[in-house]
């Protein structure tokens, strides 16, 4: 099968485009010829690479999938050769307490698409037959690779670990990432007033289109929690989505008391210095999650496939040029979702 590979950490530049064994399908494992790829900024770290990171190689990046089955492993039922699927990039092991719990995204022995097995960046990959879900006739493959993996967990994050309730503000820090995009519909969705941060008047637009209700440009502002203050009538926000990290000092001033505090990520950086007196002094809750358990990501597929939330998708490129794919990503110039056609 084609496929885009590496054998050492580095830039863009370790990417491989060739010829690998297709893999085969073990007992409960279902075969997917995959025909849209979408990428996250996890490509990056695991091409990066951190310490104590350790991968099989070639290793081949990509968390987010979708295609059709073809072929399934012993004992599979429920599923037909030629199927049309998304795949669930989140993998439990099914047995440990946190699986048998229905929290497989807390699994002992988790595993991510991409970053601790083989991804999709590839014509071929294998993952668990209870890790798909069938795609409805005329949703595309680009969209629901796209939504996979930050819709489930912007759907986690606000609605089941943040308890988000109807006429709360919400402020979401960025304002074009898949993630923040996913956050700010699922926040408008579930009747929240949302504020939105961005560093430019084009990602701004784009919060704007997606529903944000009011905005602010960083570029024209350094303390964007004073101006958070003025649009909430010096009320503070009920709920942040922080996936940056290096402004959680930021985020702090702006939640009101008792405010929750979101992330599931660091673009920033995984490092930082907070003043804990923010968190005990306005009484803050600081909720960390990764992905979600597998109800949760049926549930907003299914919102997904009725069109109340959308992916957002920026640009396609082919699963030869996925180096240039990356490029574009760590630039931050995209808007939503990058994707690769397989």
């Amino acid at each position: 099968m084609k496929a885009v590979f590496f054998y050492e950490h580095g830039g863009p530049e370790v990417l491989r485009y060739g010829d690998l064994p297709t893999p085969e399908p073990a007992a409960g494992e279902v075969l997917v010829r995959l025909r849209a790829a979408a990428l996250n900024r996890l490509d990056l770290w695991v091409r990066e690479g951190w310490p104590g990171i350790r991968l099989t190689y070639p290793h081949i990046l990509g968390a987010d999938g979708a295609g059709e089955v073809a072929a399934l492993g012993a004992g599979v039922t429920g599923w037909e050769v030629g199927q049309r699927v998304v795949v669930n990039p989140n993998i439990g092991c099914g047995e440990c307490e946190f699986c048998l719990a229905g929290q497989d995204n807390r699994c002992e022995h988790w595993q991510l698409l991409g970053e601790t097995r083989a991804g999709t960046y590839a014509e071929y990959v294998v993952v668990p037959a209870r890790n798909l879900l069938a795609l409805p006739d005329g949703f595309g493959y680009h969209e629901a690779a796209a939504a996979a993996l930050v819709f489930q967990t912007a759907w986690h994050s606000l609605v089941t670990r943040g308890q988000l309730r109807a006429g709360e503000w919400v402020l979401v820090v960025g304002a074009s990432g898949g993630v923040n995009t996913a956050s700010i519909q699922i926040a408008k969705l579930a009747g929240c007033r949302v504020l939105v941060v961005g560093s430019n008047a084009e990602k701004l637009a784009l919060a704007e289109a997606l529903g944000a209700d009011a905005l602010i440009d960083r570029s024209q502002t350094d303390n964007w929690a004073k101006e958070v203050y003025r649009l909430t009538g010096r009320r503070g926000v009920d709920v942040v989505v922080d996936n940056v990290g290096t402004t959680f000092p930021l985020s702090f001033r702006a939640a009101r008391k008792g405010g929750r505090i979101l992330t599931v990520g660091n673009t920033g950086g995984p490092k930082f210095q907070i003043d804990n007196r923010y968190i005990f002094g306005k009484h803050l809750s600081v909720i960390g999650s990764t992905m979600s358990p597998q109800s949760d990501f049926r549930e907003v597929m299914r919102l997904v496939f009725a069109g109340k939330l959308r992916p957002v998708l920026d640009r396609t490129f082919p699963l030869a040029e996925a180096r240039a794919a990356q490029e574009r990503l760590a630039s931050g110039k995209q808007m939503g979702k990058i994707t690769l056609e397989i």
